[in-house]
């Protein structure tokens, strides 16, 4: 899906890199709170610390392969956008990017230490260790079999106050990223895809699961009352309440909050709304809609083609924010020959750009109701709720 082979041959004037990085538990679990565990003090970030290194790379190598260190963008999509919001927060890493592109991920895709604690202590008694030494002799196969079957999708970066600050969002408020200009958004029906992926019975065990160990000791009444209140609006299955509380909650509100606390620093977010619709009756436009569109990969889109000018379009806007920090495109360069003024997104009209399939047009989130100010903006201080 993420193959750039095609894009390449759109846009041979880009050059693309891709990297690996640790994951799960290899890259992300929390080790320095056992009694053997003081030689790990950054285990819990090491996947951000191997972007960090890739960037470096990149930084010190690109040119050879004919690129501009001076002019990088670094993207990334669910997880991945997470990443690429967090780099700019990491100290030394903002020397080697000057931009982001984040689809659907942002640093609300984080840990308390607390949180990460819990996550590993969980983990160590289902595999019955007791120490970093213990889990020495766990074969990499199990350990990461095990934590898939135990702590799915618990594990995330760590706001460790050292490599990830305790509050990315003040971080970002403060200008920490005020150089680094964004290119963001989140699609509309973003959990949909959880609910087609893992059947509709088990997303509803899942969100009733998330729900008990999460919400039911985190929220005040009040704030129970007025998700209550959210859920009951326009659900006709059984399971659209709970997608699309989770679909704010985990995306669509860290995409706007990463938009607000980006521009109150100082800085510049060009921000979007995905808003086509597939062909399946569950996903409509969901999490990862988007992703074949950009990486050109059309043959990977399920049940129909979307307009072929508005695929062209919308990856003609993401190479041009990459070549120059706006994703714009005058008459002459827009597949369909007609201007695309993206503006960027302010405080007071908090303006986005909506991608329709036959209508990109800008427009005021006030317009489109892209988050619930009052009833689900404010579950951005739990994080991943």
């Amino acid at each position: 899906m993420f193959d750039c082979s095609e894009l390449v041959k759109e846009n041979p004037d880009v050059i693309f890199v891709t990297i690996p990085y640790r994951l799960s538990v290899l890259g992300f679990l929390h080790l320095s709170h056992l009694a053997d565990g003081k030689d790990y003090p950054d285990a819990q970030n090491l996947g951000l610390l191997d972007q960090k290194m890739a960037l470096k790379w990149v930084h010190e190598n690109i040119a050879a392969f004919g690129g501009d260190p001076d002019n990088v963008t670094i993207w990334g999509e669910s997880a991945g956008a997470g990443s690429v919001t967090m780099q700019p927060l990491i100290k030394g890493s903002q020397q080697y990017f000057q931009k982001v592109i984040a689809q659907s991920g942002a640093p609300i895709q984080t840990n308390s230490v607390e949180e990460s604690i819990s996550t590993t202590n969980d983990l160590m008694e289902t595999l019955g260790c007791k120490t970093v030494a213990d889990l020495m002799k766990v074969d990499a196969r199990t350990l990461i079999d095990t934590a898939a079957a135990t702590v799915a999708l618990r594990i995330f970066p760590v706001r460790d106050g050292s490599i990830l600050p305790f509050d990315p969002w003040e971080a970002y408020e403060n200008g920490i990223a005020k150089d680094i200009v964004f290119l963001q958004g989140c699609n509309k029906d973003e959990m949909n895809c959880f609910v087609a992926d893992w059947t509709v019975e088990g997303f509803k065990a899942w969100a009733a699961d998330r729900k008990t160990k999460k919400y039911a000791h985190l929220l005040t009444d009040e704030e129970k009352a007025k998700i209550e209140s959210f859920c009951k609006e326009g659900a006709v299955e059984d399971w659209e309440p709970d997608s699309r509380l989770f679909g704010h909650s985990w995306f669509i509100e860290g995409a706007i909050k990463m938009s607000e606390s980006q521009t109150k620093g100082g800085g510049k977010s060009y921000t979007y709304y995905y808003r086509v619709e597939s062909s399946n009756p569950i996903r409509k436009s969901a999490h990862f809609e988007e992703v074949p569109i950009v990486f050109a990969h059309p043959e990977m889109i399920e049940g129909r083609q979307y307009d072929a000018t508005f695929m062209k379009t919308m990856r003609k806007m993401w190479v041009q924010f990459a070549k120059t920090g706006n994703p714009s495109l005058s008459a002459d360069i827009s597949p369909d020959g007609k201007a695309k003024e993206w503006p960027l997104y302010d405080l007071e009209n908090k303006r986005v750009m909506v991608l329709d399939e036959f209508d990109i047009h800008p427009a005021k989130e006030s317009e489109v109701k892209i988050v619930d100010w009052d009833r689900t903006y404010f579950l951005i201080k739990y994080y991943m709720l």
